[in-house]
């Protein structure tokens, strides 16, 4: 799924509980500032957004989600696969780890 198609989702989400047409919600607006979500409204937001895209987001990670733009990234960044690089250097480090031992 591409960025922008996470952004339209979480737009979509956003303009069905507000019952507001989604163009009229734009990345950068604040839920709380601009969209007028109260605290409760933003953990049934966060549930839905949990729901559409099967991931669960930890208590801990709420207060950096701020905007619709900040939900999206936060979105991309925990459906992104891990990078290659990344999971060539942990085998490597394994294999390096077994030689050690042997």
């Amino acid at each position: 799924m591409s960025d922008r198609e996470i952004l339209q989702k979480i737009i979509q989400a956003l303009a069905e509980y507000l019952r507001r047409d989604p163009s009229s919600i734009d990345e950068t607006f604040h839920l709380r500032d601009d969209l007028g979500l109260d605290s409760m409204a933003v953990i049934e937001l966060l549930y839905k957004i949990e729901e559409t895209f099967n991931l669960q987001i930890p208590d801990q990670d709420l207060p950096a989600l701020t905007t619709v733009g900040a939900v999206s990234a936060y979105v991309q960044k925990r459906l992104a696969p891990q990078k290659p690089a990344a999971s060539a250097k942990l085998a490597k480090a394994a294999t390096t780890s077994k030689k050690k031992k042997a």
